[in-house]
């Protein structure tokens, strides 16, 4: 068995205005708030005990999760009034675990922005066979300038984290998901601002802590941006997962390219609507066209409005960086 920690207190300042009003890992993709994929996936992993780690707008995470049960899951929360890194915040999530002194059960670490099908239950499994005090899920991209690198040894042992640099020296990337012996969180400072990429692992590798990388290139993507958060619904609608929204869509109505309705929805005829995603309770006017957009939750779009590459609300229409 495992426990879990999923940090979403990120502020999405990339995703500015789509969280204005709606925190990064509650915006929606494929028709729900990403943090519940993230918490289906964290289920069908064994995990069902998790703590979210809160911060900007934490208010709006408890009316819908509540304590999990609806999940079949047990979820508390740990909000922080001042943001406290990565790190930090996984020390003030830490505390509501209760965890009993000496224990050795796994802490598995959820970044709140990552969308990964990758084998959580296989990371978990070699954490324990390895007796590892940190196992990190690692991915290859094909140009890591973007990110830092996680260079490993043959038999898997993480030797370094290198910051970006123009000529990275492997293509192998810190994809976001931890697996935490709980004496690795005994060592980070409470109350105290604190990154895990940047202090606690480093640390860790320079003592000659056991930190090994789980190496899958399954699918993953950073929904830190709007056009990222497009490409994680696409991916999402394309494949087998599919939400049933209660919408009404006019039979002559046209969605495709991964195109994602949101609950009481009405999309009249003759729309046509692409690679986009439709918040809950939107009203598209009949013979409009919505293109690689976000329209935010109540918006009302009138007949025969064309919308591009936008989000667009009831109060604004601003470009998305697609």
């Amino acid at each position: 068995m495992a426990l879990g920690i999923l940090l979403v207190g990120g502020m999405g300042t990339r995703l500015m205005p789509l969280t204005r009003d709606t925190p990064k890992p509650m915006l929606p993709i494929a028709g729900l708030p990403v943090t519940e994929h993230q918490l289906m996936a964290a289920k069908r992993a064994g995990v069902t005990t998790i703590v979210l780690a809160t911060s900007y707008l934490s208010q709006v995470f408890i009316p819908y999760f509540g304590d999990g049960s609806r999940w079949g899951m047990n979820i508390s929360y740990a909000v922080e009034e001042t943001p406290l890194g990565t790190g930090g915040a996984i020390k003030n999530a830490a505390a509501e675990l209760n965890l009993p002194a000496g224990s050795d059960e796994p802490i598995v670490i959820f970044n709140g922005d990552v969308i990964s099908s990758h084998n959580l239950a296989k990371q978990i499994k070699e954490h324990i066979d390895h007796q590892a005090d940190v196992t990190l899920h690692l991915t290859h991209v094909s140009d890591a300038r973007a990110y830092g690198c996680v260079p490993v040894d043959e038999n898997g042992r993480v030797t370094a984290f290198l910051e970006k640099m123009e000529n990275p020296i492997t293509n192998t990337i810190n994809a976001g998901s931890y697996v935490f012996h709980p004496s690795v969180i005994d060592t980070i400072a409470a109350n105290t601002v604190v990154s895990v990429e940047r202090d606690v692992f480093p640390a860790l590798v320079a003592a000659g802590k056991k930190i090994y990388g789980y190496v899958e290139d399954s699918y993953w993507l950073d929904i830190g941006t709007p056009g990222a958060l497009l490409a994680g619904s696409k991916y999402l609608v394309a494949g087998e997962f599919k939400v049933s929204a209660t919408a009404v869509i006019a039979p002559s109505a046209v969605l495709n390219e991964g195109t994602s309705v949101g609950d009481a929805c009405t999309i009249e005829g003759d729309t046509r609507i692409s690679g986009s995603i439709i918040c809950p309770e939107v009203h598209v006017g009949a013979g409009s066209e919505v293109v690689n957009s976000f329209i935010a939750p109540g918006t009302l779009v009138a007949a025969n409005t064309k919308i591009i590459g936008s989000y667009y609300s009831n109060e604004l229409i601003s470009p998305l960086n697609l």
